[in-house]
C-alpha cells in the first residue's frame, strides 16, 4: 500500500521496530560474556527483515494451493521458520562465525527479530495510515507481547536444539534438528491457530502459553551459555 504521508510511515516504522529491537537486546544480554561481532548482526537483522519479501509470495502459493484454512496455518508457520533457517544457513555457512554452540540461537533469533520488525511495520502501516491511531497503538501492543516474542521463541528453540547438538555425530544432529524444526512449527501453527480462531479473543491464555514456552527457552539457553562457557 502506498503511503503518501511520511509520518504515518516513519511512526509505523519506530512501532514496528522498538518491540523487536527490546527483544533482541534481552537475548543478546544473555550472551554478554562472548558477544557477537555487531555488524554482522546487524547483517542478520537486516536479512530477516527482507526475507519477509520473499515468505509472502510462498505464503500466497500455499494459500492457493490449500484449500483446508487450518492446514493453511501450519504452511504458513514452516514457511516462516524454515526461509529464517535458511538466510541464517545462506549468511553463516561459509564463514567461521559459529564458534561455540550459543552462536547458533543468537543469530537465528537476530534474523526471527529482524523478520518479525519488518512484519510489525507492514502490520501497522494499515490502521495508522487511514488514522487509526489507537488501533496502531493497541496492535502494536499485542504484537510486542505476541508475536515479536513468538519468532523469536520458536526460531530460538531450532537454534538452541542446533547448539545443543554441537558436539554430537551428525546423526544426533540430525534429529535434534528435526525435531527443533517440529517443535518451532507446532509452536507457531498453535498461535496462529488460536489467534485466528478466536480473532483475538482469549489473547491472555494464548500469551500465558507463549511466556511458558519462553521461560522453558531461556533455561534451555541458559544450559547451552554454560555448556559454551565450558567450550
Amino acid at each position: 500500500m502506498l503511503i503518501n504521508d511520511p509520518k504515518t510511515l516513519i511512526f509505523s516504522i519506530l512501532l514496528g521496530l522498538v518491540p523487536a529491537l527490546f527483544w533482541l537486546w534481552f537475548w543478546l544480554k544473555e550472551d554478554k560474556e562472548k558477544p557477537e561481532p555487531g555488524g554482522l548482526l546487524t547483517l542478520c537483522f537486516v536479512a530477516g527483515m527482507l526475507s519477509i519479501f520473499f515468505v509472502l509470495p510462498l505464503e500466497k502459493l500455499a494459500r492457493s494451493l490449500i484449500l483446508k484454512e487450518d492446514w493453511q496455518i501450519v504452511a504458513w508457520a514452516s514457511i516462516e521458520e524454515i526461509v529464517k533457517y535458511l538466510v541464517m544457513i545462506i549468511i553463516l555457512i561459509r564463514g567461521k562465525f559459529i564458534k561455540e554452540p550459543i552462536d547458533w540461537p543468537i543469530y537465528l533469533i537476530t534474523i526471527a527479530l529482524g523478520f518479525a520488525a519488518m512484519e510489525n511495520i507492514m502490520f501497522l502501516i494499515t490502521p495508522l495510515s487511514v488514522n487509526q491511531a489507537t488501533v496502531g497503538l493497541l496492535t502494536g501492543q499485542l504484537r510486542f507481547l505476541g508475536s515479536t516474542l513468538l519468532h523469536a521463541v520458536s526460531s530460538g528453540i531450532i537454534g538452541i536444539f542446533i547448539g545443543l547438538s554441537f558436539f554430537k555425530n551428525y546423526f544426533i544432529k540430525g534429529l535434534y534438528f528435526l525435531w527443533s524444526v517440529i517443535i518451532a512449527i507446532s509452536l507457531h501453527s498453535a498461535f496462529n491457530f488460536f489467534i485466528i480462531k478466536n480473532n483475538g479473543n482469549d489473547f491472555l491464555k494464548v500469551f500465558a502459553f507463549l511466556w511458558v514456552a519462553t521461560i522453558i527457552n531461556l533455561l534451555l539457553f541458559e544450559k547451552l551459555r554454560r555448556i559454551s562457557g565450558e567450550y
